[in-house]
């Protein structure tokens, strides 16, 4: 009786694993991927979307283990379907990646939940997932757009600065790049070089601040063998390296009044002289100046000479702090969460809706390169899927982060641009010329967005007149 109890239950098995017996007319109807498994992750189901994204046939996938037919990146360490099983509730819209037949990674969204019997007792789960490559796609192309050589930004600062590179960079002007630390004033530089005739030769930088005088007098002009005790041979300077090209001034507000006296000879003779040398040497180079002070104050305060503030201010463009640009992080995120995937190797698919929130409330002292190392430190915690708010640097969850999150949980895509357009009118007193600029979109696309999410304008337009009457309910008469 008992050996053919075990005939019975293994016939059992294989007509329940039959794929002719699996298929499910409701299942297939279904445009998103599903399938189920037994306790042992070997798969019962499949339906007809699962084929499609997968490009596996139902036939191949019945009976095999879900981390075979998948291949997905937190097949091994995080499994979606064994949390759900484990804690006994379903988990939605997990990110991640999949592999498909000809080996091509796709990113999906996993829901997954325990499937009983009708006694109540577990017997597997199912897992339902969507086809993210189109909406990829289209980040990808927002990404694009909004990136121009390696500067990436949608605000209205970031844009303007879009439009007037080319026509800098077209000239050899010389140019003052003004900014706080870490807010990429180096990329702008590096952006008007790439932009400019002298793009085939080299760009060099270097750092006037990080040097005393003597050292750096010798990486700017070089020295010619001879010219000290340890010279032994001649040393090209940085002006030799970027002969028809283009030198970076980073912190020029930092050197010495005597280093100021020699930088402003050599643009204005367009010639310097290497320690040790007898005869000038011509200068074929565009300068390019950064610093993150404010040299006007210094030339009031007679810290910067006033002849080489504007020789080396003929144009002056200046780059603002992250926290005055808050509508740009979330497209530098997806711009470092790209760069890093590549270069960790990793399969980061984003963040979560309150790993966002953080985000975009923090205020960055640091900025763009405060952002960067904040997603280093979540790419180190996350080894996958979903950067979630307990993979980021405490400072940046605490104090008032909390009260942003618990703001920003639960908005969808409407809520979230309401909540900016209201943000960016009452930043500009109701001006919607201005916050459309700061939003990146036409006036006329602002107005349309204002009349259907209903939000109701500030009492000025920004222009010194009342906002529309029908926007707002009359004031009662004053007695």
């Amino acid at each position: 009786m008992r050996a053919r109890s075990r005939t019975t239950e293994k016939q059992a098995n294989r007509v329940a694993l039959d794929p002719a017996r699996c298929r499910d007319p409701i299942l297939d109807s279904i445009n998103e991927g599903v399938f189920t498994v037994d306790l042992d992750w070997r798969i019962t189901s499949f339906n007809r979307a699962a084929e499609r994204i997968t490009g596996i046939r139902r036939e191949d996938a019945i009976g095999r283990r879900c981390s075979e037919v998948l291949r997905a990146n937190i097949c091994q360490d995080a499994c979606v379907m064994k949390r759900v099983l484990h804690a006994k509730k379903p988990a939605v819209d997990a990110s991640v990646f999949i592999v498909d037949a000809t080996g091509e990674r796709i990113p999906i969204k996993v829901s997954a939940a325990i499937l009983r019997d009708t006694d109540g007792r577990v017997m597997g789960g199912v897992e339902t997932f969507q086809d993210l490559r189109q909406v990829e796609e289209l980040r990808k192309r927002l990404r694009d757009k909004h990136t121009f050589v390696d500067i990436v930004g949608k605000s209205r600062a970031i844009t303007q600065i879009f439009d007037i590179l080319p026509h800098i960079a077209d000239t050899d002007a010389t140019v003052l790049v003004q900014g706080a630390s870490g807010t990429g004033k180096e990329l702008v530089a590096r952006a008007i070089h790439a932009l400019s005739p002298r793009r085939k030769k080299p760009f060099v930088a270097v750092n006037c601040g990080a040097l005393p005088d003597t050292l750096l007098e010798s990486e700017l002009f070089g020295y010619r063998a001879g010219a000290f005790t340890d010279a032994r041979r001649d040393k090209p300077g940085r002006f030799a390296l970027a002969d028809g090209g283009t030198l970076f001034l980073d912190e020029i507000g930092d050197i010495s009044a005597a280093m100021q006296v020699r930088l402003l000879r050599v643009l204005q003779e367009k010639a310097y002289e290497p320690l040790g040398a007898v005869e000038p040497v011509r200068a074929d180079v565009r300068i390019i100046a950064a610093t993150n002070r404010d040299l006007g104050e210094m030339v009031r305060a007679g810290k910067f000479r006033e002849d080489l503030y504007y020789r080396i201010h003929v144009v002056q463009i200046d780059v603002p702090p992250l926290k005055e640009r808050r509508e740009d992080i979330p497209i530098l995120v997806d711009h470092l969460i790209a760069t890093y995937n590549r270069v960790h190797d990793q399969e980061i698919t984003g963040l979560s809706q309150e790993a966002l929130a953080l985000l975009v409330q923090y205020d960055y002292p640091g900025n763009v390169r405060e952002l960067q190392n904040i997603l280093e430190h979540a790419f180190v915690l996350c080894r996958g899927g979903t950067i979630e708010p307990r993979h980021l640097p405490s400072e940046v969850a605490r104090g008032s982060a909390r009260e942003t999150v618990d703001a920003w949980h639960g908005m969808n895509l409407r809520t979230t641009e309401k909540a900016l357009i209201r943000e960016a009118l009452a930043k500009h007193g109701g001006s919607r010329a201005l916050a459309a600029g700061d939003l990146g979109i036409d006036p006329s696309t602002l107005y349309r967005k204002i009349q259907k999410l209903g939000i109701v304008t500030p009492a000025q337009d920004g222009r010194g007149k009342r906002a529309h009457p029908t926007r707002r309910k009359p004031s009662p008469p004053e007695t």
